[in-house]
């Protein structure tokens, strides 16, 4: 063996076995699918059918950023961060969406062929059922909105005071503020530090987006 062919057989190992383990609850000290360590801030890859992000390295979610890479079932969740500051919402069309708060993250599952709808609470993500009419009336308000790349991307919405902000952030930022939300909600309102975390998280978001094109 060469030394230019080493780095190849690497990333076809850690396919392999990728396509044959399922994804799992546990989140191991390294990489998911190689095992190698990495830092804090890792990659994320999406296992499709089931929804689960899975933690790695960054070699290892180079291999799913293509489309039909692993056949589609896992894809790698991108850095992107998008803003629409045209970004229009009714209060008859955010009714339409049923959230019963205000904020919910949606995006395109694949799996299932259309888009579905969660929003945060201190139990976790609730999924609420969005209608297809509904989708396609916010989609034609705004088109920009066809950009939401299938089951790594999501549009984050927030209501404060009838002021409505929309980004398109990546997947697991919204599981994480999911995750703020159990660990910091107190009482029937959150609290204050619940939503000084979640104000610090949406001007996260902010400084990170750029206009949509």
């Amino acid at each position: 063996m060469t030394a230019q062919a080493a780095p190849v057989r690497a990333p076809v190992a850690a396919l392999r076995r990728v396509l044959a383990t399922p994804a799992r609850g546990e989140r191991p000290a390294g990489c998911e699918m190689c095992g190698a360590p990495y830092a804090e801030r890792h990659s994320h890859v999406v296992a499709v059918d089931t929804r689960e992000l899975m933690c790695t390295c960054r070699p290892c979610a180079l291999l799913f950023t293509s489309d039909g890479a692993a056949g589609g079932r896992y894809r790698a969740v991108p850095e992107r961060y998008l803003c629409f500051p045209s970004f229009t919402l009714s209060r008859s069309q955010w009714d339409d969406l049923q959230i019963p708060v205000g904020m919910a993250f949606l995006f395109h599952n694949s799996a299932m062929g259309r888009v579905v709808a969660f929003y945060p609470s201190p139990a976790g993500a609730t999924e609420s059922e969005l209608a297809l009419d509904a989708w396609a009336d916010l989609v034609a308000a705004n088109p920009g909105l066809t950009t939401l790349a299938a089951d790594v991307e999501a549009l984050l919405i927030r209501v404060v005071d009838d002021v409505v902000g929309c980004h398109l952030v990546p997947i697991d930022r919204c599981y994480e503020l999911v995750g703020h939300l159990r660990q910091h909600w107190r009482g029937f309102d959150g609290g204050s530090e619940a939503h000084q975390h979640i104000d610090a998280f949406f001007a996260d978001i902010a400084a990170r987006a750029r206009p949509a094109p």
